[in-house]
């Protein structure tokens, strides 16, 4: 264990969400939903503001809609959360050559490998700030809390505890007393039926946890679980920070606040993770064989489930209609708290002609009918979608507020100017057009995955 709180878990604050009010100065202070705007949509991110009302990731955006009916319910812009994000990783780098990324809008960051030693804890409490402080910068005024302590698992919980825009300092040594009076589902790994089994057994807190001896919490648990949560119990984790990997799978997962059994909102949660898969092959210039789905049942059993194709692929559809496959066979009795998809059996070449045509026109038409809430820029989506960038030329920059029965209305604002105007226009109007930089990123992005990049 280290002597020092070297180890920093930075956390975007409401990420997606904190982006489309950076960019849309008429919706700061107000509610913003991030997500599948249909019918079977899910909620990828809430602004804080939205959440006050109960809206939270992974609720179908029907529940979300009841709940905060006066949110605005945006469409995703990847291309942007990527670019912000590298900005943003960029800053984390410019600290220390160690940060291991765990998805767009939070990482690791080793201090002791930037030669940082030594450092007490307002030391890191002023480091902390300095990044807070660029990291605004850089992205334009996003805020991120900050975490830090000797380990991963103190980093982590640490960052959670003042959001948003909050820095918690952990010292060395203090790490069993700092969670001792949390709840017992802070330590990773206790989900509500391992909640429930300790709770039967009088463990609520992590006090109660930390009296347990490991026999007894395996009897409890079972061996492997009983063993991780007696050393977590009394923060014992000494994981490095790693950022670098070789690369052998791509896969996405999600861990639920309450348990799914609802079929029809984990097949769209299945959809949308296949899609963010797809993104990232195709951004690696990957592409694989093996799709994977990957569940963690109500009382913590994990089970997955593979199917491997003719040859590799980074089809979104493809990876869309195996993994639906997948979920067919998976019993959802007692729900599911968590749920992944992946990719394996990495190759650098793509099989063109996976299926036939019979099945390419299933597959088309599953999509169509399933309302998948993630982009796919295999194929033109019709329409406008709410967030969506557009430029008219009598307007300038601003984006779609809503479409229907033909018409299409924008708000015109950027990141740089005070709210705007509200405009509408019929849905074929040849003068409003997608923004240019968004149709010249996903051309580029199109090029190099037919092509490959030029150096």
């Amino acid at each position: 264990m280290r002597k020092e709180p070297s180890v920093l878990h930075v956390d975007l604050d409401a990420f997606f969400a904190a982006v489309e009010q950076r960019d849309k100065p008429s919706l700061r202070g107000k509610p913003v939903v991030v997500g599948g705007i249909g019918l079977r949509g899910v909620v990828s991110t809430a602004s804080y503001e939205a959440r006050k009302y109960g809206v939270r990731s992974a609720m179908s955006t029907a529940e979300a809609r009841s709940r905060c009916p006066h949110a605005a319910y945006l469409w995703p812009r990847f291309e942007v959360y990527r670019a912000t994000s590298q900005a943003v990783m960029a800053e984390m780098r410019e600290l220390s050559p160690l940060v291991e990324p765990l998805s767009l809008d939070e990482a690791f960051i080793d201090l002791a490998a930037a030669g940082l030693t030594g450092l007490t804890d307002d030391d890191v409490r002023a480091i902390s700030e300095d990044l807070k402080d660029s990291i605004r910068k850089a992205s334009g005024g996003l805020t991120a809390s900050v975490g830090a302590g000797t380990s991963k698992l103190i980093a982590k919980i640490a960052s959670d505890l003042d959001k948003p825009d909050g820095v918690v300092v952990v010292p060395a040594g203090t790490e069993a007393d700092f969670l001792a009076p949390m709840q017992v589902t802070v330590i990773p790994g206790v989900g509500p039926a391992t909640a429930q089994r300790l709770s039967m057994a009088g463990v609520r807190t992590v006090a109660d946890l930390q009296q347990l001896d490991e026999d007894e919490l395996v009897r409890q648990v079972g061996s492997a679980h009983g063993t991780s949560l007696h050393r977590l119990a009394v923060a014992a984790d000494d994981r490095p920070v790693v950022s670098d990997r070789e690369t052998k799978s791509v896969s996405v997962e999600d861990t639920f606040e309450i348990d799914i059994i609802d079929r029809a909102l984990l097949t769209a949660i299945a959809d949308r993770m296949a899609h963010r898969v797809s993104e990232r092959l195709q951004k690696a210039q990957l592409s694989g064989r093996t799709v994977t789905l990957k569940s963690r049942m109500h009382d913590f059993t994990t089970h997955t489930r593979s199917s491997t194709l003719a040859g590799p692929t980074d089809d979104p559809r493809v990876i869309a209609r195996v993994t639906r496959r997948l979920l067919d066979d998976t019993d959802l009795a007692g729900g599911i708290r968590l749920l992944g998809v992946g990719v394996s059996s990495l190759a650098d070449w793509i099989q063109d002609d996976l299926f036939t045509e019979s099945e390419a026109a299933e597959a088309a038409e599953a999509e169509l009918v399933d309302v998948i809430e993630m982009p796919d820029r295999s194929r033109e989506q019709p329409g406008y979608h709410p967030g969506q960038d557009v430029h008219h030329p009598d307007h300038g920059l601003g984006w779609v507020w809503g479409s229907g029965r033909g018409r299409v209305t924008v708000r015109f604002e950027t990141a740089e100017t005070p709210p705007g105007p509200v405009r509408t226009f019929a849905v074929d109007d040849p003068l409003l057009t997608k923004r240019a930089t968004a149709v010249a990123e996903e051309d580029a992005e199109a090029e190099t995955r037919h092509n490959g990049p030029n150096e």
